[in-house]
């Protein structure tokens, strides 16, 4: 049984959720901007609700929803909404994007996600892992057109993937007028490659400011960088 994820401000059962607390959402929850203050944020594809907590820590949003479509981690994530210190804030709904974007008039300042994106080639035999963490479970473009209908006009979209993706999703997001303003590129250790790439969208075509991240020195000895980005969330840093 997985133990619950201790955070200095929160803590985030994960037992019933096939993805367990991970380095990506903690990047993109510490890395996502908030300068335009935004008063409405959604997370597509919620797992345990980790990216709305540390959204909720972060930021004064009155209205954080989250989506999630498996039963198990939606009602995970309700849970450790309901235990955290925002629960007024905070709400899951359990439905596909598709519904969701179909029932929901409303728009947001912010949508991030830390979306499925794995290829047929890495598939598992357990299913609700392989519906997590798989892109068939959440296309791109379904991802990206969703967004679109569901952002504000002055709003962003965050969202972590391979760095291998970067230019196609990118281009993918193009179609639907949104536009790369930030990217973050993220690899391990020094001699590493890079793995991950971090992207804010907009509306508005703009110079985008690019910069890179390296996690770790060595094994379990991390950058100034990465302690800087993630300290107010990670206990041990």
């Amino acid at each position: 049984m997985a133990k619950p994820f201790q955070f200095k401000q929160f803590s985030v059962a994960q037992d019933r959720c096939a993805m367990k607390v991970g380095t990506d959402a903690v990047l993109l929850g510490a890395w996502s901007a908030l300068d335009h203050m935004p008063n409405t944020i959604l997370d597509i594809g919620s797992g345990t609700g980790i990216l709305a907590l540390i959204m909720a820590q972060r930021s004064t949003a009155e209205l954080i929803d989250a989506l999630e479509i498996d039963s198990d981690a939606y009602e995970q994530c309700v849970h450790n909404f309901e235990t955290s210190d925002w629960g007024d804030r905070l709400f899951c709904y359990h439905a596909s994007l598709d519904e969701f974007v179909d029932e929901i008039e409303d728009t947001y300042d912010l949508i991030i996600s830390n979306p499925p994106f794995y290829t047929d080639h890495f598939k598992s035999r357990n299913e609700a892992r392989n519906k997590a963490r798989f892109e068939d479970a959440l296309p791109f473009e379904e991802l990206l057109t969703s967004a679109s209908k569901l952002l504000s006009v002055t709003g962003q979209l965050s969202v972590i993937i391979p760095f291998s993706e970067e230019i196609n999703f990118i281009s993918l997001a193009e179609n639907v007028d949104l536009y790369p303003i930030r990217i973050l590129r993220v690899r391990g250790q020094e001699e590493s490659p890079v793995k991950r790439s971090l992207i804010s969208f907009t509306f508005q075509e703009n110079k985008i400011k690019v910069s890179e991240l390296t996690i770790e020195i060595t094994r379990h000895h991390y950058t100034n960088d990465y302690i800087n980005l993630t300290k107010d969330f990670y206990l041990k840093l």
